[in-house]
């Protein structure tokens, strides 16, 4: 029983377990594309990727690359950093199976 000065506890609430909702994917318009390049910038307000094809076959020093960009992908930074922390995650796993990729 509670003394007349104490304050009065919340009840304890039971906390449910997170559920995630089902996530039906729709694939109707998807298109797929091989890209071997990405580019990036950024403003506050927004992430900005692009993504083409390096068409310069020889190897060594280049004055130029014919680079043909084909898709672009503007993100929200909140967007961007789950993508970040994703692929980090992706590569983290890639590793793991295949062993470790070169820095650079």
């Amino acid at each position: 029983m509670a003394k007349p000065n104490e304050p009065k506890k919340a009840p304890e609430a039971n906390p449910q377990p997170t559920q995630r909702p089902n996530v039906k994917w729709d694939t109707t318009n998807l298109r797929s594309s091989y890209a071997n390049f990405c580019n990036a910038n950024s403003t506050r307000e927004e992430v900005v990727l692009n993504f083409g094809v390096n068409k310069t076959w020889e190897r060594g020093s280049q004055d130029a690359l014919d680079i043909e960009l084909n898709h672009r992908i503007v993100l929200s930074p909140f967007a961007a950093k789950r993508l970040s922390d994703l692929m980090q995650q992706l590569m983290k796993e890639y590793e793991t199976r295949y062993g470790a990729l070169p820095e650079k």
